[in-house]
């Protein structure tokens, strides 16, 4: 066993979970989130928003959340548009395409982050306010998942 090894970067992390995330809550499901839960255990998390964030990374997605994100999980690998029914926190509701790039969650939260066509920008899109997801055949501009993920340390010039 090597003595040392390195930890886990933030897109490694999102890649992991949003992985789970569709599994659902079959038996494969359970072992890889208990795995993942190992891997934290070994974290120092002094930070209730680092702890409540990995709680939130190994807890199952509602059955019709885990449906929605296989969609979203599916476009960010085949690099395709999604068209996003979205409720926003005031309940108005938008039809948005949206080039997916990565999925993270931030305390109880997972989130799309894409490219918003409508917005013209970056958005984050909570998955529990994502009212229904319809795969397109448009193709999306790729993206590098590390530019969008927050905490990610920038290269000073």
């Amino acid at each position: 066993m090597k003595s040392h090894t390195r930890p886990l970067t933030t897109a490694e992390i999102a890649a992991l979970a949003l992985s789970l995330a569709h599994l659902g809550a079959g038996p494969q499901a359970v072992t890889a989130r208990r795995g993942l839960r190992n891997v934290f255990e070994h974290l120092d998390l002094d930070d209730d928003v680092i702890a409540t964030t990995l709680a939130t990374l190994t807890d199952p997605l509602p059955a019709d959340v885990a449906s929605r994100a296989r969609v979203i999980a599916d476009a960010i690998t085949s690099r395709l548009m999604i068209r996003l029914h979205y409720q926003d926190a005031s309940g108005h509701v938008t039809i948005r395409d949206v080039e997916p790039v990565t999925c993270l969650v931030h305390r109880e939260y997972w989130y799309l982050v894409g490219v918003c066509r409508m917005r013209r920008g970056i958005r984050a899109f909570r998955f529990d306010r994502v009212l229904a997801v319809e795969p397109t055949l448009t193709p999306s501009r790729p993206h590098l998942a590390d530019r969008f993920l927050p905490f990610q340390r920038r290269k000073v010039a």
